[in-house]
C-alpha cells in the first residue's frame, strides 16, 4: 500500500514544480522598470508625485505610492489620536475603583461605617450597597477641590493639546499627592523610605509618589482603626451593664447582645449617632 501511495504522489509532486518553474513572479521596483514579463508600459511609474512632495493634507491623501507606507498622525501635532486617546480612557475606567480606594478618603469613611455598624450589632442593618454608597458620595464631597483642580489643570489643557503626556500625568497627580501628604504619618514614611532605600528631604516635591502612596494607606487603616475604637467605647459600657444585670439575674443562658441591642439603637438615635459619626469624620479630612 505505502509503494502505491508513493507511486502515485511522485507525480503529482513532479507536476507542481514544473508548473511553479514555469510561472515566475515579479515586483515592480524601482531597480526591475526595465524588464520584460511586467503588466503595463516599462516607463510608467506607479506613483503619481515623488514621496514627501505634498505640502498639505489634501495632496497627501492625493499621493499614490507604491512599495512605500505613508503614516499621518492627525490632531494636535502627533499627540495621542483618537483611537489611542478611546483606548487610554478604557483602561483608566477600568482602574478607576483602585484609585478611589487608594488615592481618597474612600478607606477611611468605609471602615469607620462598618465599625459603627459593627458596634450597634445590627449585622446587616444598614446593608453594604448603601454602606458602599455613603462612603462614595461622602468621598466626592470631600474629594471635590482635588477632582476640580485635576480637571482644571490638566485634564482641559490636555485635551485642547496645550500639554504633552508627560506634564498631564504631573498635573494630575500633584493635587492627589498635596492631598495625601497631611493624611500620611512620618513614621510610615520613613519605614516605607528605609525599605525602599530612597533619600528624603522632608519635603513633598522629594517624597516619590509610590513611597507616598504605599504610606497614605496604613496611615489611613491606622487612623480608622482608632476612630472605630472611640465608637466602640460607649456600646461597650451597655453590654457590660446588660450582661451584669443579665448574671445578677441568674439569667445565664439569654444572650446579652439581645437584650443590649436595642439600647444601643436607643442611644444612637438619641444622640443623633449618624450625625456625629459622618460630621466628625468628615471633619478629620481638614
Amino acid at each position: 500500500m505505502k509503494k502505491i501511495m508513493k507511486i502515485i504522489c511522485l507525480p503529482i509532486l513532479a507536476g507542481i514544480l514544473i508548473i511553479c518553474l514555469s510561472n515566475s513572479t515579479y515586483a515592480a521596483g524601482p531597480d526591475t522598470l526595465d524588464t520584460g514579463g511586467l503588466t503595463g508600459e516599462t516607463t510608467t511609474r506607479t506613483n503619481i508625485e515623488e514621496p514627501g512632495a505634498s505640502e498639505s493634507e489634501e495632496e497627501l491623501g492625493e499621493l499614490n505610492i507604491a512599495n512605500a507606507i505613508t503614516i499621518s498622525v492627525g490632531g494636535d501635532n502627533g499627540s495621542v489620536s483618537g483611537t489611542l486617546r478611546v483606548l487610554v480612557i478604557l483602561t483608566l475606567l477600568s482602574i478607576i475603583p483602585l484609585l478611589l480606594i487608594m488615592l481618597t478618603s474612600f478607606t477611611r469613611i468605609l471602615i469607620v461605617l462598618h465599625f459603627t455598624r459593627a458596634a450597634l450589632s445590627t449585622q446587616t442593618a444598614p446593608p453594604n450597597q448603601v454602606l458602599i454608597g455613603l462612603a462614595v458620595f461622602l468621598t466626592i464631597f470631600i474629594m471635590r477641590p482635588t477632582f476640580n483642580t485635576v480637571y482644571t489643570e490638566a485634564i482641559v489643557p490636555f485635551d485642547r493639546g496645550e500639554i504633552t503626556q508627560e506634564e498631564f500625568v504631573d498635573k494630575a497627580i500633584t493635587p492627589f499627592r498635596e492631598f495625601m501628604y497631611p493624611q500620611t504619618y512620618t513614621k510610615n514614611v520613613r519605614t516605607f523610605l528605609e525599605i525602599s532605600g530612597d533619600e528624603w528631604d522632608g519635603t513633598l516635591e522629594g517624597l516619590p509618589t509610590e513611597v507616598l502612596v504605599a504610606s497614605f494607606i496604613v496611615s489611613e487603616l491606622t487612623r480608622s482603626f482608632i476612630i472605630g475604637f472611640l465608637i466602640y467605647i460607649p456600646f461597650i459600657v451597655i453590654d457590660m451593664v446588660v450582661a451584669s444585670s443579665l448574671m445578677s439575674m441568674g439569667m445565664m443562658m439569654l444572650p446579652p447582645t439581645t437584650i443590649s441591642m436595642p439600647f444601643k439603637i436607643l442611644l444612637f438615635v438619641l444622640a443623633d449617632g449618624w450625625n456625629l459619626i459622618i460630621v466628625n469624620l468628615v471633619k478629620t479630612f481638614y
